[in-house]
């Protein structure tokens, strides 16, 4: 039976886990494998009341997850929630585990009085519109990712 858990500081060994999901559902081991956090940081981001890290597990394996965080706003005093990453090992897809991963997050989301919950999906990433399309409304936006300047040392 597949169980949906939010993880908090000493659920490190599950992080560690789901980062190897992202990992293989993305195809990016530098992203998510090549430099892995150290336990303390990992304490830290889950101690964080504004971070989601979200878990299915079977049979004490990771078989999806997600990663979200709430947002407060400035235009009206409300906060958003953005799903930041989301995947489901392949064995397991189709099953209805990521509609449950978002289940319990909009259920985290209503007891917070949050607003909406947000997410992102690539272009030719079929099944993740398909998901997204059944949960909510489209907004066609753009992306862009913006460097980081180093500070200039004197």
């Amino acid at each position: 039976m597949i169980e949906i858990q939010r993880l908090a500081a000493g659920d490190e060994a599950l992080f560690r886990k789901l980062n190897i999901v992202f990992a293989t559902a993305f195809d990016d081991q530098e992203s998510y494998a090549a430099k892995p956090p150290s336990d303390a940081y990992l304490t830290r981001l889950l101690s964080k009341d504004h971070v989601f890290v979200l878990v299915a597990v079977d049979a004490g394996e990771v078989v999806g997850g997600l990663v979200a965080y709430e947002l407060e706003k400035f235009e009206q005093a409300r906060s958003e929630i953005y799903i930041y990453d989301l995947a489901v090992t392949e064995a397991y897809r189709r099953q209805g585990i990521a509609t449950a991963l978002i289940g319990k997050l909009q259920e985290i989301a209503a007891g917070r009085g949050t607003w909406v919950i947000y997410v992102q999906a690539d272009y030719g990433d079929d099944p993740a519109v398909a998901l997204y399309t059944k949960l909510g409304t489209r907004e066609d936006v753009m992306h862009f990712d913006i460097p980081v300047q180093k500070a200039a040392t004197a």
